[in-house]
């Protein structure tokens, strides 16, 4: 074990772990200690599981470790579908040392194709090549020289470039100079196409970056992802010319990048004095690209500010409006095939071309598309006549897209329909429903998935659509159900999907592209300039339509949504306290609410349950959340609905307990929802109640069950109902002896209660009487029942264990039961005896006892170490001892696997309270370690009757307990890991 160097320690707490993991790990691999390293890395990745410079660095550091196979995963998870050159070539090694030849061809094809050649691929090429059908590969560099290997020696590949068979003047070692200006190239042998066969040449002098305007000026960053190490060459160009514009290597960008993981970033920065102060202002590449945001809008129109109450005059008296008798649906396409020609096909279908209602033209602006399939595609359904196609001859962004559709839109409604949507039927007959049923309505946006202030089930959380049409069909129709009709002011539409009445388009205008370039913000703009007008803008509640959301623009995507936002609040001052305005109060909570219901008891219904069965709850993870997930799976194994009832603020959350979870969480204000939520739960038909805690409920949940009136039964998993702090741990930190309430009182007066209540005789007589009315109360050990008797005496407790120890199996056979997942490496053995302690570890489950044996076997120099698997309330200091690993948190299916490769010699159960059960004891066994405990509650009477470890007094000195599990480790069985 070690500890982080002393120079790169700094004890921020656990926020800061990862970084100091990192850290750690490259001094570690500097000092030739790979394993150790990714110990250090892995553990970081738990720490920060979506980090993506983290996951680039555990990627690294398993494939310094020989963990080929892990660090492609790790890679490809850290790239998360943006290639960068660094993460490709770490990919196409790993895939090598994996002998995943295919994918390492797929990996080693994107970074010939992209990036260009590389020395240090070369050997990885010609292995993937030998161990595939590839007869060859082949790559540009940046001097456009071609270069190739995997060939016969001796042979040259036939070069065809645009299509024309090139013969060059003078050949070198494997690589030939194609002559400048080339355009398409192709590269073959024998009649087939080598591994990345069709360089693209222009992709080796890309630039990307992205540029946005701010109070202090301009600012960006820009990259070359071919050649990461150079810096770019870029230029302003403004009203008084062109000039080169000086960039600086942004600190901290190596593993942190917009451009992607280890991508290095070039930053510049200029203030507003060196900016022309008219026209337009651009940032270009040397091949004269605009990076991403540019042309910036320099000067901004006049201010238009905007208050929540204002209305315009345009409207008053408004007579009610005439429909447009023509209705364009315009879609902006650009790339992903699959899912534009799926939303077409979704629209078409359900936007017939005559019938009721105004004549509908589905009209197609492809934007430049790249993928000449796609393109295909297009011109298909134009010449079968189903869409109306126009095409740009250069990409020029969503905004002017939509103004090429407006352009002859004079008289019709539009609707605005994003390529990554889809529809089901009646969504666009409702959505005019909604546009004409009053005079002042201007745009009319329906309900998503993903569609910010319009989201449901909870605007704050988007979601998948993880049925794909299936799942809008459906929920279409339950909107139509729940809502038809209905419709909510919004502060501004959303462009994913946004009906234009054609009166409002013709008083407001286009959307203005030179002010918000590719895209973002430019429906608000539209929108907020409409509301000055007069108009209002209305989401339709009986519409749902899906969006995927979230997937244009890149890396770029977050420097858009700064320039433009920075841009709409320019020119719009209010704007932002207007949407928070509406998040505050929320007038579409009720509308969410009626299709969330609806959803419910269809899916209730369409399941053929027997009723439901409400499981109260805490919310918080921990044994008891595992325990409830088993006993709603049991529920609906017997054909019940299961319905988990957990505290939400004042309220309550209501979660569909079923492993799919097909219904949507539900919260009920309390009072105020009381009727609603108890009239919901007898529509489900709840016969039956199991309370499982109380903690955040309050009275509340006493309160709703006795107005439902229906039998229960009450699940003890800790001592709540008579400690208010929960885990019968006094101010001293550790097992209280329960001696007597003038010590309870005084106990609760110091560290406070956390189940709300201060009284204990109150809160006893409270958990008599509800015990008292139960039809069982259901503990899951002797232990719990003997000591809640004392309290108790006229309950019956049922004993019901969480699960089965099998007493009467050996360590090692009960260990063996359970088949055996892969071992996930930790620390490397270091000659210490290794004591292992599982879960989650604060002050009652002994992280201070764990903290000071740690210290005492520093301090003493014992051959003695720890590995948490898992987390504890305070990292930092254990790991300053130098003699405790934590991994971070783990999924429960990695935990055996990590308590397997622990190298462990004993289990370790410092639990200072005396534990109800403790899973992490069993998890232990299932790892075949024998376990040391306090002797106190479960764990040492699973112990004892088990006979698969050893009890050691409460209160045992800390050298007298590191004597012990050294002495104890020692005499393990032959087969643990040898200590010295």
């Amino acid at each position: 074990m070690t500890m982080p160097h002393p120079d790169l320690w700094r004890p921020e707490g656990n926020g800061a772990v990862p970084a100091i993991c990192l850290r750690h790990a490259r001094h570690l691999i500097q000092h030739g200690e790979p394993l150790l390293a990714l110990a250090w890395m892995e553990r970081a990745a738990r720490q920060a599981p979506d980090d993506r410079r983290v996951l680039f660095a555990l990627a690294a550091a398993r494939l310094g470790a020989g963990d080929g196979a892990g660090a492609a995963d790790a890679v490809e998870a850290s790239l998360a579908g943006q290639d960068c050159r660094a993460g490709l070539r770490l990919l196409v090694l790993a895939c090598c040392m994996a002998r995943a030849w295919d994918r390492a061809a797929l990996a080693l094809a994107r970074f010939l194709t992209g990036y260009g050649s590389d020395p240090t691929l070369s050997v990885a090429a010609g292995l993937v090549c030998r161990h595939t059908d590839w007869s060859g590969w082949c790559a540009l560099d940046m001097h456009g020289t071609l270069h190739w290997g995997g060939l016969p020696e001796g042979c040259v590949p036939d070069v065809w470039v645009d299509g024309r068979l090139f013969v060059p003047r003078r050949l070198a070692c494997a690589s030939m100079a194609l002559p400048r200006g080339t355009g398409a190239v192709e590269v073959r042998h024998a009649g087939q196409l080598l591994l990345g066969g069709r360089p693209e040449r222009a992709a080796l002098a890309r630039v990307s970056g992205a540029v946005w305007l701010d109070d202090h000026g301009l600012a960006g960053w820009a990259s070359m992802p071919a050649r990461p190490e150079q810096a770019p060459k870029l230029y302003l160009c403004d009203n008084t010319g062109r000039r080169a514009l000086a960039v600086h290597r942004a600190e901290g960008a190596v593993h942190d990048s917009p451009a992607g993981p280890a991508t290095p970033v070039w930053a510049f920065r200029l203030e507003w004095g060196e900016i022309a102060p008219q026209g337009s202002v651009r940032v270009i590449s040397a091949d004269g690209r605009d990076l991403t945001g540019s042309p910036l809008p320099v000067r901004l129109p006049r201010a238009q500010p905007v208050f929540p109450a204002m209305r315009g005059q345009v409207l008053a008296g408004a007579c009610a409006p005439l429909p447009a008798r023509h209705c364009r649906i315009v879609v902006p396409v650009y790339a992903d095939r699959a899912r534009t020609l799926a939303c077409l096909h979704g629209v078409m279908e359900t936007c017939p071309p005559s019938g009721d209602g105004p004549a509908v033209e589905v009209m197609v602006v492809d934007d430049a598309t790249p993928d000449a399939g796609l393109a295909s595609a297009l011109d298909a359904l134009a010449a079968q006549g189903r869409i109306t196609l126009r095409r740009h001859g250069s990409n020029r962004g969503y905004p002017a897209a939509i103004n090429t559709a407006l352009d002859d839109a004079v008289g019709m409604d539009v609707v605005l329909l994003n390529s990554d949507t889809l529809v089901a039927p009646g969504w666009l007959a409702e959505m005019l429903r909604v546009a004409y049923a009053r005079a002042d309505t201007g745009t009319v946006s329906p309900l998503s998935n993903d569609a910010s202030i319009l989201t449901w089930p909870d605007p704050a959380h988007p979601v998948p659509l993880s049925g794909g049409a299936a799942d809008v069909r459906a929920l279409m129709a339950a909107s139509l159900r729940a809502s038809a009709g209905q419709d909510v002011e919004i502060p501004t539409a959303h462009g994913f999907c946004m009906l234009i009445r054609h009166d409002c388009l013709a008083r407001t205008g286009p959307f203005r592209p030179e002010l918000y370039g590719r895209g973002y913000g430019e429906e608000n703009d539209f929108s907020m300039r409409a509301r000055l007008g007069g108009w209002r803008h209305r989401a339709a509640l009986g519409v749902f339509v899906g969006h995927v959301g979230g997937v244009s623009f890149g890396a770029a995507r977050t420097a858009l949504q700064q320039r433009n936002l920075w841009v709409l609040n320019r020119l719009f001052p209010g704007y932002d306290a207007l949407v928070q305005a509406h998040i505050a109060a929320d007038p579409l909570a009720a509308g969410r609410m009626r299709l969330s219901l609806l959803v419910w008891h269809r899916a209730a219904r369409q399941a053929r349950l027997l009723g439901a069965v409400l499981l109260v709850t805490h919310g918080g993870a921990g044994g008891v959340a595992r325990v409830v997930a088993e006993r709603a799976g049991k529920c609906q194994a017997a054909g019940h609905l299961p319905v988990v009832l957990e505290p939400e603020g004042d309220g309550f959350r209501l979660c569909d307990g079923r492993p799919d979870a097909p219904c949507p969480p539900l919260s009920f204000a309390w009072p105020a929802q009381a009727d609603m939520l108890v009239t919901f739960l007898r529509t489900l038909g709840v016969a039956r109640i199991e309370i499982h805690h109380h903690m955040g409920h309050g009275e509340r949940a006493r309160a709703l069950c006795g107005m439902l009136g229906v039998p229960y039964a009450v699940h003890v998993h800790d001592y709540a109902g008579i400690c208010p702090r929960v885990t019968l741990v006094g101010p001293a930190g550790r097992y209280c002896g329960e001696s007597g309430l003038a010590a309870c009182r005084v106990c609760v007066g110091t560290l406070g209660s956390l189940v709300g209540a201060t009284d204990v005789v109150r809160l006893r007589r409270d958990t008599a009487r509800e015990l008292d009315g139960a039809q069982r109360v259901v503990v899951p050990s002797a232990d719990v029942a003997t000591r809640l008797a004392r309290y108790f005496p006229h309950i019956v407790c049922h004993v019901e264990a969480l699960e089965d120890d099998a007493p009467a199996q050996s360590l090692h056979r009960f260990a063996a039961a359970l088949p055996a997942p892969p071992a996930l490496g930790l620390p490397p053995p270091t000659g210490r005896c290794r004591v292992v302690v599982a879960g989650g570890i604060g002050l009652e489950k002994g992280h201070g006892v764990l903290l000071a044996a740690a210290r005492d076997a520093r301090a003493r120099d014992l051959a003695l170490e720890f590995v948490v698997v898992g987390h504890t309330s305070d990292d930092a200091s254990l790991l300053q001892t130098g003699r405790v690993f934590i991994t971070g948190p783990y999924e429960a299916t990695e935990a055996i696997g990590l308590l397997r490769g622990s190298g462990g010699h004993i289990g370790f159960v410092p639990s200072l309270c005396p534990e109800t059960w403790c899973f992490t004891l069993t998890l232990l066994w299932r790892a075949g370690l024998r376990s040391v405990a306090f002797d106190l509650g479960a764990v040492a009477a699973r112990i004892r009757a088990t006979g698969r470890g050893a009890c050691v007094p409460l209160g045992l000195p800390v050298h007298q307990l590191n004597t012990f599990l050294l002495s104890y480790a020692q005499s393990a069985p032959d087969s643990a890991p040898a200590c010295s």
